[in-house]
């Protein structure tokens, strides 16, 4: 991983920007203060977009979606860096998920795996391959999502969601066969 980062890297708080100049010292942030996301930062993020680039980089939670949902929208072709939720719980019990938990190296390698979004992506996984594969039904099938997040690089989503998220991170066939694998692996089956 390069020691700088030439795009700007929005984030939730000023906690995640601390964490983040621990890892790259010159990073450039833009903090979003919470998910009710406004025009101002709307617009910054827009201009960094067209400057530098922008990693959308949230907290791997309801709010840190709903975010990066609301930019998504606003600002086409920012990247996406996922950080898994194991990797980014607290050390205190209690607390909510945050990049700030996160270990540097946790967050060079989510920072190594970018992603770009494209709504018009064909179909390469369906719905009938989730059944199958056992991540939208079944008695672990929220483990089998967990696992399938961390290794593709897309985060967690919840069963609903899991379908539009490989298709918008174009996900091929071999990529799911090979995750798919290694969740066997792991879970012993």
């Amino acid at each position: 991983m390069k020691k700088t980062i030439q795009e700007v890297i929005v984030v939730e708080g000023r906690d995640d920007t601390k964490r983040l100049r621990e890892v790259f010292p010159d990073v450039s942030t833009i903090e979003t203060r919470g998910s009710a996301i406004n025009e101002e930062i709307i617009e910054k993020i827009a201009l960094a977009q067209e400057k530098r680039g922008v990693i959308v980089f949230t907290d791997p939670d309801f709010h840190g979606e709903k975010i990066r949902k609301i930019i998504s929208q606003n600002v086409p072709g920012v990247e996406h860096a996922f950080l898994p939720r194991t990797e980014a719980r607290p050390e205190k019990a209690g607390g909510s998920l945050g990049i700030e938990h996160a270990k540097p190296a946790a967050i060079v390698q989510a920072l190594e795996h970018l992603l770009t979004q494209d709504e018009e992506a064909d179909e390469q996984i369906s719905q009938s391959d989730l059944l199958t594969a056992g991540l939208i039904a079944g008695a672990d099938s929220k483990r089998r999502r967990e696992l399938l997040g961390e290794i593709l690089h897309i985060g967690y989503t919840n069963s609903k969601q899991l379908y539009k998220r490989l298709k918008m991170f174009q996900v091929t066939q071999a990529e799911f066969g090979a995750a798919l694998l290694q969740i066997k692996q792991e879970l012993g089956d």
